[in-house]
């Protein structure tokens, strides 16, 4: 069901199974005037034309911002991109998500989202979400559903709901400082054959700056391998699990020099004592602990 050279969503009632690249591209943060307007779309056309098709946005992001920039970037190559929006959780109501989504695919110029998430848990029963995102399907406007920040046991029951065996992905926050997932949620997925995605991979977003890029061990294994310490993050994030990958990482890049390192990172294979020095400078938790979110 995973490939061993990108990610692959299993096929629906609906859609083929489809495979993604590994490193996809994150947009949080973009819209915000911290960087050029004309560097941003141009680093997500560049990313598009490297082979990182998934883009992954919100309606959250600058307040929509983030998606007007990627309308911008797609703007006669829709296309070329697998798109990824998440709507608010006060908007993931009967009626209100299918107003979210289609505000979301005006500032996006498209008439569809190859995905839709929830992007963490709220107050609205998640089986009147889910209707909405039934809805939503049924009339084109997304083509798979998925969630964000979901614990174990909010997946749990979301995957005891009816419909709710059909969430294509969780997207969480997982990088080598921040190992939570993989006591009980990670293996939980895995299990029922869905892939991660994994926003922060550098854990440089939200306020949450761990200094993972001038970590020792990543330095030096960055330079055994003549690679950067972000591709060896990356590398490490998206590393096969029993030969196959099933985690796709979310960086952003505002950069054209940014988006072809993580580009490059995707060829990036870490040999197993890189992996065990890593994992013995920032082991997994031996326990169940929170989920982190930013």
């Amino acid at each position: 069901m995973l490939s061993a050279t990108g990610v692959t969503l299993p096929a629906t009632a609906h859609e083929p199974a489809i495979e993604l690249p590994a490193i996809g591209q994150g947009t949080w943060y973009m819209g915000e005037g911290l960087a050029p307007r004309s560097g941003e779309i141009r680093a997500l056309q560049h990313g598009l034309a490297m082979g990182l098709t998934l883009i992954d946005t919100a309606e959250m992001y600058a307040d929509g911002g983030a998606e007007e920039v990627v309308g911008e970037a797609l703007a006669g190559r829709r296309d070329e991109a697998f798109l990824v929006s998440k709507v608010y959780p006060w908007n993931a109501g009967r009626d209100s998500a299918i107003a979210a989504c289609e505000a979301s695919l005006k500032r996006l110029r498209t008439d569809h989202l190859d995905l839709y998430l929830l992007h963490w848990p709220g107050s609205i029963p998640l089986d009147e979400t889910l209707e909405a995102f039934d809805r939503l399907r049924e009339a084109g406007k997304i083509r798979r559903f998925g969630v964000s920040n979901f614990d174990i046991d909010e997946m749990r029951a979301l995957h005891a709901l009816p419909g709710g065996e059909a969430c294509a992905v969780n997207q969480v926050l997982y990088h080598l400082g921040s190992r939570g997932i993989e006591h009980s949620l990670l293996p939980w997925q895995r299990e029922h054959g869905m892939p991660t995605m994994a926003y922060c991979p550098l854990a440089q977003a939200g306020g949450l700056r761990e200094d993972l890029l001038g970590h020792p061990e990543v330095l030096g294994i960055a330079a055994r391998h003549g690679i950067t310490p972000a591709q060896v993050l990356l590398a490490w994030a998206i590393r096969p699990h029993d030969g196959r990958r099933d985690v796709i990482a979310i960086p952003k890049a505002a950069r054209v020099d940014h988006v072809e390192q993580n580009a490059a990172a995707l060829h990036v294979r870490l040999d197993d004592d890189a992996l065990a020095r890593l994992d013995a400078a920032l082991p997994a938790p031996g326990r169940k602990v929170p989920l982190d979110i930013v």
